[in-house]
């Protein structure tokens, strides 16, 4: 067993470079990973929740690389971030950074399949994961109920900004023709000015 005889803010922050390190994918790390303590380290048997709060959107169009789970079977019918009931075989998908309305790709890097998805709602809010998918989705690009999760690259194709005018994000997945995008009807949140 792991003896650590450093004092909890040392042992903090190895722990939150290694998760780091996972998310781009330089580690692996297990969903019952040891989480810091008040006295050390700890076990615990569920991955670490992060306490919702009111995101900080992300306008930039980067690509982000991390992890990706799908929603549960008990939220099918929920109302989402956007008022639209939770649909699993959609194509919805949720993100805590992302704005309302963003259509992108997100691709397993594993098995190298790939899926667009439109951001209709918040969340995943456990450490270490950027997107929750619909089970449809998650299906497929490869993610199956015995995985649970994957790694995952989420690439921006169109993101709604504040004045709800479409900005490309990605000009190589510029394949949108009269507000459809790969076959999907883009969603854009209401304007707030009529001047950009």
């Amino acid at each position: 067993m792991l003896q650590i005889s450093h004092p909890p803010c040392v042992v903090t922050s190895i722990l939150a470079n290694l998760v780091a390190l996972g998310a781009i994918g330089m580690v692996t790390i297990s969903p019952h990973a040891a989480v810091a303590g008040s006295h050390g380290l700890t076990h615990s048997g569920s991955p670490l929740r992060i306490k919702p709060t009111k995101p900080a959107l992300d306008f930039s169009g980067r690509t982000r690389i991390g992890i990706a789970s799908f929603y549960a079977d008990r939220l099918a019918g929920r109302k989402m971030a956007n008022g639209v009931k939770m649909n699993p075989l959609s194509d919805n998908a949720a993100s805590r950074t992302l704005p309302l309305g963003t259509i992108a790709r997100v691709t397993n890097l594993k098995t190298h399949r790939s899926a667009v998805v439109s951001i209709q709602d918040r969340g995943p809010y456990i450490q270490g994961r950027i997107v929750d998918l619909s089970p449809s989705t998650a299906r497929a690009i490869g993610i199956t109920r015995e995985m649970g999760i994957a790694q995952v690259r989420v690439t921006p194709i169109t993101i709604p900004p504040r004045s709800g005018r479409i900005r490309f994000a990605n000009r190589s997945e510029r394949r949108c023709e009269g507000g459809r995008c790969d076959g999907y009807r883009l969603a854009l949140e209401p304007s707030s000015t009529t001047a950009e």
